[in-house]
């Protein structure tokens, strides 16, 4: 009888048109699946489907000394000599190795920011590796499971590590990407930086411990003040945005461009939505439509106006001429994202705490569910068990006054509501900014196997304490 009935509804999805996954859906409905996963099925893959291409880079972690923000010549820690890093650009379906070389004076390890893979190469010390000592060297290879744009850094003291220059970006693209006339990342940073000019040499110091992070006094994109891009009129570019900050939140205004997100933190979107409003905290990426249908050149400045009263000018967006490319093309943005609406009705698995307390070794720390995580804790039993391919509903108190960016590696995410109002986003995230005494419900899925790091992504915090594990076992 079971055979008989998945067999009648896979007819059925099939008559209505619908994808094959979501028949899949329907054959473990007829098997007496939860409504919530079954929703889920066919949101992105479970498993990586290799092509059988590798690509093999070469990343070297050195200090070394760049023009940098308006030019001055600034002492960095950077990888392959430069800050932002290299961007890695491969396929999907590309098998990535990366032969890493640490030759800074401290320990480290990559952090593969928002992508999905082994556990092994998550980038964790003392979890998923051993940190690769000065002068060591470590190899990453992975196959990614999504297209979209990742990012990756040190999870090695990271607050002082992402200050001084460490990260890149890897773009995932499309077996066949969409046919964009320009494919465009910007990194957005903030430098503290000192009388001299040169990074503020002090970290993880009170002030930015007990507030929101450290906040810079220069903004730049890919490194600098002048950052300008050059397009005509009749083009249509994707703009990738990555904020590699350690604790500094940006609102970007696009002014009157014609700009709308189609991915978040990776992921395509169910449908393009506007781009105004989008809180870009740490760890957050954007990709962006922009469409240049006028024809009268004209210039755009590109302004974060997270905190009111002191915006800053990001970049500049320059139309002189006519394309002779012009393009016409759906949007990518057209994943099946679930929309989870009796997801709050689900019980929830645990609701985690956040807040501070004085003592540590910085004189406060940052707690998740009453306890400041330090290294030793990597041995520990995880903060929450969770079965592979099971609705989770995770519920996130902010008991404190200050700023939560929470980032979950190795699993995407839904937000489903703040402060008991159900959110309707259609897409899923791996970092969601926490207000001031602010409640969140998420809904996930996880389905990769393992111990995975959950943290809050101002650094500082993540630093002092705000961090914990989760485990992910097969069912």
């Amino acid at each position: 009888m079971r055979a008989l009935v998945a067999g009648l509804c896979l007819s059925s999805l099939l008559a209505a048109g619908l994808a094959a996954g979501l028949a899949a859906g329907c054959s473990d409905a007829a098997a007496g699946g939860d409504p919530l996963r079954r929703e889920f099925r066919a949101a992105y893959p479970a498993q990586a489907t290799p092509n059988g291409r590798t690509q093999r880079f070469e990343i070297v972690a050195a200090p070394t000394e760049l023009p940098l923000v308006d030019g001055h010549r600034i002492r960095v820690w950077a990888y392959n000599g430069q800050v932002p890093g290299p961007t890695l650009r491969v396929r999907l379906g590309d098998t990535v190795r990366v032969q890493f070389t640490n030759r800074l004076p401290q320990p480290t390890t990559i952090h593969w920011h928002g992508v999905r893979l082994p556990n092994a190469m998550d980038g964790v010390p003392n979890l998923t590796q051993p940190p690769v000592p000065p002068g060591g060297s470590f190899v990453y290879e992975f196959t990614p499971k999504d297209a979209g744009t990742f990012w990756f850094h040190p999870h090695v003291r990271s607050s002082e590590q992402v200050e001084r220059g460490l990260y890149g970006v890897l773009v995932v693209e499309d077996a066949a990407p969409a046919a964009f006339t320009q494919d465009v990342v910007w990194v957005v940073d903030d430098w503290l930086l000192d009388e001299t000019g040169q990074i503020f040499p002090q970290f993880d110091t009170p002030h930015d411990l007990m507030h929101d992070g450290r906040w810079g006094n220069r903004v730049t994109v890919n490194g600098r003040l002048d950052t300008e891009l050059h397009v005509r009129a009749g083009e249509r570019i994707r703009l990738r945005l990555v904020n590699a900050s350690n604790g500094r939140v940006y609102l970007p205004d696009f002014g009157a461009l014609d700009v709308h997100i189609i991915a978040v933190d990776g992921l395509y979107a169910a449908h393009p939505i506007a781009a105004a409003g989008f809180e870009l905290a740490p760890g957050n990426r954007i990709d962006l439509d922009v469409a240049f249908n006028d024809y009268t050149s004209a210039r755009h400045e590109i302004i974060d106006r997270f905190y009111a009263p002191q915006p800053n000018r990001l970049a500049s967006i320059v139309v002189d001429g006519v394309s002779d490319a012009r393009v016409s093309f759906a949007s990518p943005a057209r994943a099946w994202v679930p929309a989870w609406r009796d997801g709050l009705r689900a019980p929830i698995t645990h609701t985690f705490r956040l807040n501070s307390r004085r003592g540590g070794e910085h004189g406060i720390q940052w707690t998740i569910d009453d306890h400041a995580f330090a290294g030793h804790d990597h041995a520990a039993p995880p903060a929450l068990t969770m079965k592979a391919d099971r609705f989770v509903r995770l519920q996130f108190v902010n008991e404190s006054f200050r700023l939560h960016p929470i980032h979950l590696h190795g699993m995407f995410f839904r937000l489903l509501a703040r402060n008991g109002r159900s959110v309707d986003e259609p897409f899923f995230r791996d970092t969601v900014l926490m207000h001031s005494k602010e409640t969140i419900d998420i809904g996930l899925v996880p389905l990769d196997v393992g111990d995975w790091m959950m943290h809050c992504h101002i650094l500082e915090h993540a630093e002092a304490g705000m961090m914990t594990t989760l485990r992910v076992a097969a069912d």
